[in-house]
């Protein structure tokens, strides 16, 4: 025999009935927590390594006049491979995008020709250009990483 509360019946389709809503709930909420606890301690690991790298590079400016120009060229030299990461990533981000782009042209074609829609298939554009425009500049218009001279 069932009892009655205030929502209906309480039994065991109402359990289920609560984990059915209960279950992505609670692992959605996990997800974030997990993603903010490595964001907030990603960023603490870069802040000790700026800080570490800071306090190496004075103590060895301060040491002598030869430690002053080898801390100046591993300072330059570490800013050289950022910003070539930057660029290498600009140039991998704007290949995806106009993959991504070709993509969604060949499966809008496809399926708005079933449909009847011809132009359906040019919203593909918008990821394919903006994948275009971040080649564009990594390739040709961004500063070159080694273009500069000490």
């Amino acid at each position: 025999m069932m009892s009655m509360g205030p929502m209906g019946p309480i039994g065991g389709d109402s359990l289920v009935g609560i984990a059915v809503f209960m279950v992505p709930i609670i692992g959605s909420i996990a997800l974030f927590s997990f993603l903010a606890v490595v964001h907030w301690s990603d960023a603490r690991r870069k802040e000790r390594e700026a800080y570490y790298t800071t306090e190496a590079l004075k103590k060895i400016a301060e040491s002598s006049g030869e430690g002053a120009k080898t801390a100046m060229d591993y300072f330059q030299e570490q800013q050289r491979a950022q910003r070539m990461r930057r660029l290498e990533g600009m140039k991998i981000g704007g290949l995806v995008t106009a993959a991504v782009g070709v993509g969604m042209m060949i499966f809008l074609h496809a399926v708005a020709r079933e449909a009847g829609d011809e132009g359906a298939y040019l919203v593909g554009l918008i990821p394919l250009l903006i994948g275009v425009a971040l080649m564009v500049y990594a390739f040709f218009l961004a500063p070159k990483p080694g273009g500069e001279s000490a």
